[in-house]
């Protein structure tokens, strides 16, 4: 039986190897995305110069004696420059490592390799594959290079040197070669190379068809009916303790949700003044509608205090002071007339 030191080690490197492993492919990733860059940047510099020349006064003698400017090292030179970004690092570094390659393509092998990003990152240097290929040797992915994963999903590693070739495959779609459906969807059109997943109707987990008819399976929140269809659950029905008491129970497709109560209700069956269990304090049934009441209308008098009046609020009400009078001490006493002070 292995220590603890022994298996701690172990561990260790374990660690180790996934960690190294897991930095190696992001560096493939990025070398490769790196080139790309290049050579699409490299291609903007050859439509920013196709009508350059080379700036002298004697253009005509200057392509005589140099060459033309189409094929020159000075334009090559003034491609290069634009390149990278002066803060990329990597940009920058691969330009500078592998300048002799830029020339040898741009003088010797242009005619015969016109796709600069072919022969320079995937032939040359070989940090990328072609489209469909993925790894260190540029295999084919999963179900082919030409329709990688037949069309639904995306080939790990693809274009790279890195990844594993196996598919991630698109929302829909399930299995080694995104040809089966997930849940909730169903094969419309299926044969060996070519799947098209279409999605079920909201009510079905899986499925046949597109109706609520066609389900295998209804998803939590619906029910079958006697002919086999696929049906809302009314929760709100089936138990009205779902909401708290100052809430009330609201219906959706497959599922509910809870919705306060209004104000002028103490419970409720539903949205509005009209829909009140009972009414909260300070509110009245009104021919079915909870409704303001008035307390400063009442017989019997609310504010009792000498020089107070009453005024209505939502709910409740609240004792003033009557007008040319004002609260001093917790009693309502008269404003001084002007020069009686």
């Amino acid at each position: 039986m292995l220590s603890f030191n022994q298996l701690l080690w172990l561990f260790c490197s374990l660690a180790f190897i996934l960690l190294s492993q897991c930095t190696y492919a992001k560096y493939l990733k990025s070398s490769c995305n790196t080139c790309k860059q290049i050579a699409d940047n490299f291609s903007k510099g050859l439509d920013r110069t196709k009508k350059q020349n080379f700036g002298g006064g004697n253009t005509a003698w200057e392509e005589r004696a140099l060459s033309k400017y189409e094929t020159s090292e000075i334009r090559l030179v003034e491609i290069l420059e634009n390149l990278c970004d002066s803060s990329s690092f990597d940009c920058n570094h691969m330009v500078e490592e592998h300048e002799d390659h830029f020339e040898t393509w741009w003088f010797k092998r242009q005619n015969k390799h016109p796709d600069l990003y072919k022969w320079f990152c995937v032939d040359t240097i070989k940090v990328c594959c072609s489209t469909g290929t993925f790894g260190p040797d540029c295999n084919a992915c999963v179900a082919g290079s030409e329709r990688p994963c037949h069309g639904n999903g995306v080939c790990d590693g693809d274009g790279t040197r890195g990844g594993n070739g196996r598919c991630n495959c698109d929302h829909g779609y399930k299995g080694e070669f995104c040809l089966d459906c997930m849940d909730g969807y169903f094969n419309e059109i299926r044969n060996d190379t070519f799947s098209l997943c279409t999605e079920c109707h909201t009510s079905c987990k899986t499925c046949t068809g597109l109706t609520n008819e066609d389900c295998e399976k209804c998803k939590t929140g619906w029910g079958e009916d006697d002919e086999g269809t696929c049906l809302d659950v009314n929760e709100c029905l089936n138990d009205p303790t779902l909401c708290k008491e100052d809430q009330y129970c609201l219906n959706t497709d497959g599922s509910f949700s809870c919705k306060g109560c209004d104000e002028l209700c103490s419970g409720c069956t539903g949205a509005g003044p009209d829909k009140c269990q009972s009414c909260a304090p300070g509110y009245q049934d009104t021919e079915g509608t909870c409704t303001d009441v008035n307390e400063c209308e009442q017989t019997d008098a609310v504010c009792t205090a000498e020089n107070q009046e009453c005024l209505n609020n939502k709910g409740s009400y609240i004792c003033i002071c009557a007008s040319r009078y004002k609260e001093q001490e917790g009693v309502c006493v008269k404003i001084p007339e002007p020069g009686n002070q």
